[in-house]
């Protein structure tokens, strides 16, 4: 064999290039496009976040619930603003919507600003300018219109999260004079003397506790204990605070403010 035949054998080496390991040719315009990744929160204080989607729209909810879990976060989706006062405690971050079928988003917004700090998004579709500022005087910490695109409203996430800080811890244990109120075993004394309380009617003194000084109204009593908005007019409210003064031994441990709602006293 000649040496021209030798070379044409060889494998073809182009100047500045690494030979390919395999034996078998790489296959040509079979590469996908890679799809843009997107930014994950710069913070790492600010990653794993527990978000809270409060959407009724199906599809919307879930494109946004898959795409903070890419980011590392936990999404959890309510669709009613009932589900979402029941359950806002648990966030780290609410997004809301403000076209709910049961309850206005301003006033779940009000509802959950009133006892509780945590950071709330307005994610909708009124765009106004009254709109904007309804919702940010309700108690939003920021306002994003639909549509929206997903990097910005991780900017805005991290912006808030920047702002808002820590979130303080929820005290254990709860002291007013003699009554001392433990969160953790749900475990409530009276001048050192065990009240034996049912689920709600300890939920209830929790709640007011845990607002010292503020009146606590009654659809806010009822969505955040009963997870219900709709029956204020009914007796469910007055007779947990009845059975409470009973076991408690004095009706000057929670005041009625008439056409308001309640709070905390002291004999």
């Amino acid at each position: 064999m000649n040496q021209q035949a030798v070379d044409q054998l060889r494998p073809h080496r182009r100047e500045g290039h690494r030979p390919v390991s395999s034996s078998l040719p790489l296959p040509r315009h079979t590469a996908t496009p890679l799809e843009p990744r997107l930014p994950r929160p710069p913070s790492a204080g600010h990653k794993n976040l527990h978000v809270l989607v409060v959407e009724n729209e199906t599809a919307a909810a879930d494109t946004l619930v898959q795409g903070l879990m890419r980011q590392g976060h936990r999404a959890e989706r309510v669709k009613t603003g009932s589900e979402a006062l029941s359950v806002h405690h648990r966030a780290d971050l609410v997004l809301l919507d403000l076209d709910l079928p049961d309850l206005d988003g301003l006033e779940v917004c009000r509802g959950i600003r009133a006892v509780s700090d945590t950071p709330i998004i307005t994610v909708t579709a009124r765009g106004s300018e009254l709109d904007r500022v309804l919702g940010l005087q309700a108690g939003s910490d920021d306002y994003l219109v639909k549509p929206y695109g997903f990097r910005e409203l991780l900017a805005r996430i991290e912006a808030v999260m920047r702002r808002s800080g820590p979130r303080p811890e929820t005290a254990q244990a709860i002291s007013q004079g003699p009554l001392h109120i433990d969160s953790t075993t749900r475990e409530v004394t009276l001048d050192g003397e065990p009240v034996e309380l049912t689920r709600k009617e300890f939920d209830l003194l929790h709640l007011l506790a845990t607002n010292p000084g503020s009146i606590v109204s009654r659809r806010q009593l009822m969505a955040q204990i009963w997870g219900d908005t709709w029956s204020q007019r009914g007796r469910t409210i007055d007779t947990h605070v009845s059975s409470l003064r009973g076991k408690l031994g004095s009706s000057s441990w929670i005041i009625t403010v008439r056409g308001v709602g309640f709070r905390l006293g002291h004999p």
